[in-house]
């Protein structure tokens, strides 16, 4: 009898047990969905505040997916400084020594706080990684790839402020199929992100600098794509995917540029000149020819040759239909 009574207990214990643990995976579960849901309530609000009233119906731009947990954009506003470390001619990333150089980007980062303290900033390092050239090198392809020991400190100046990575591509004669791949145990980390050039892409044989290159969609999609599964692959947040342009065959077939929840484009206004240059071709060449997100580079140098000598201020360029989440300076 009282092994009966014990075999009852037993049975009703591990009845009870599975049912409270089966409640406890449940709610276990429906917690972690929830915490790794995006707020796509809040994603729309910003998406429509970015579109600054457009009335064209070009922004902001409909997709099928919101993206996966961990966007970056549009809940913040990146602001990167854009250089090589070999250079002082490229850009402020490498312009001036690491300490003055990160405490010009906090500053940036201070004024983009007051000009909309409604969007976080975070600041990044945009840095050249795989330089044009017009020599053709010993690989023939007019490009120099940067040894990875540059990249890694890049990283760990970035890690010293808690800013992202960008590493940018000029593929020169070589393509983005083969220079890529090259760069996965970068596109592995969480921080690093991605950006690309086709004023070097010289498809058509010439020498970098002496005409003004192109990517086609097909090129942007193989970057998506490949960044789509890195970031399946390892379980990671998506990826952000810089596109330099500034005139109309920079970027050939825009319409066809697939869009994926692993991946954020951002098409970067890259021209410089006088204020009212740059608003045109922001407005014919980024606002008109719509792919998901916008930004735009100010040039500390160039922007002032010309009359009237003077860069956009942030209110300025806020003002702009859409509103750039992404701004790089250089």
């Amino acid at each position: 009898m009282k092994r009966t009574i014990s075999a009852l207990a037993l049975f009703i214990f591990i009845a009870v047990t599975n049912t409270a643990c089966a409640t406890t995976r449940k709610h276990f579960r429906d917690t972690s969905d929830k915490a790794s849901m995006l707020d796509t309530l809040k994603y729309d609000s910003l998406m429509k505040k970015l579109a600054n009233g457009d009335k064209s119906g070009r922004w902001p731009v409909k997709t099928k997916e919101y993206p996966l947990q961990g966007a970056i954009l549009p809940f913040n506003r990146i602001i990167a400084f854009y250089g090589n470390l070999y250079s002082k001619n490229m850009g402020v990333l490498g312009q001036y020594p690491r300490k003055t150089m990160l405490n010009k980007l906090k500053e940036e980062v201070k004024n983009w706080e007051k000009a909309d303290t409604s969007t976080n900033v975070v600041p990044a390092l945009h840095y050249i990684c795989v330089t044009a050239q017009a020599d053709a090198g010993r690989n023939g392809l007019h490009n120099l790839r940067m040894p990875f020991s540059q990249i890694d400190t890049v990283i760990s100046w970035a890690k010293s402020i808690n800013a992202l990575v960008f590493l940018d591509i000029q593929v020169g004669f070589s393509t983005v199929q083969t220079e890529l791949p090259l760069l996965e145990k970068y596109m592995k980390m969480p921080n690093v992100h991605l950006g690309i050039d086709p004023e070097f892409s010289m498809k058509e044989g010439s020498v970098p600098g002496k005409r003004i290159g192109t990517f086609d969609a097909d090129d942007i999609n193989y970057v998506t794509g490949y960044l789509a599964k890195l970031v399946k692959k390892n379980d990671l947040p998506p990826k952000i995917f810089v596109v330099h342009r500034f005139t109309k065959r920079m970027v050939t077939n825009y319409k066809d540029i697939k869009l994926r929840p692993e991946v954020q484009v951002v098409m970067d206004m890259d021209g410089w000149g006088g204020p009212e240059l740059k608003k045109g071709t922001y407005k014919y060449f980024i606002s008109e020819e719509p792919v998901q997100f916008t930004g735009f580079k100010l040039f500390y140098k160039n922007d002032l040759k010309n009359e009237p000598h003077r860069m956009l201020t942030p209110k300025e360029i806020l003002s702009l239909k859409p509103a750039p989440i992404y701004i790089q300076y250089q």
